[in-house]
């Protein structure tokens, strides 16, 4: 079985929650996360390019937004059904307006998330 590779931003607290439920519902394994806001990790592209759009290696292939996250719920079989639809093209563009929606909203989430869910 290919582990695929997800990196994550760490210190956001909205991703640290999602990424822990990603983990739970990961029973087999299959998700290898890397917490790409520390500072020891290695990053395949420049950090900040990392940090800002959620990113997966799937196969050798790099990905990014909405893609990424299919190829993680590829991964996770409760999940699979809903990466499966994302291979269709329309599917999958309407996922990345819907996630490009999210990063223009991301930074208030942010700071509402770390108000309510101190560190």
């Amino acid at each position: 079985m290919t582990t695929l590779i997800v990196w994550h931003d760490g210190a956001c607290p909205l991703c640290a929650r999602e990424i822990a439920v990603m983990r739970r519902l990961d029973r087999c394994g299959a998700i290898r996360f890397i917490d790409a806001a520390a500072e020891d990790t290695v990053c395949p592209i420049d950090r900040a390019a990392l940090l800002a759009r959620f990113h997966a290696c799937e196969d050798g292939a790099m990905l990014s937004g909405a893609a990424a996250f299919a190829a993680m719920w590829r991964a996770i079989p409760v999940l699979r059904p809903l990466g499966l639809a994302a291979r269709t093209p329309w599917v999958l563009r309407l996922l990345e307006r819907g996630y490009q929606a999210f990063l223009r909203i991301r930074p208030r989430l942010q700071r509402l998330a770390r108000t309510r869910w101190p560190a």
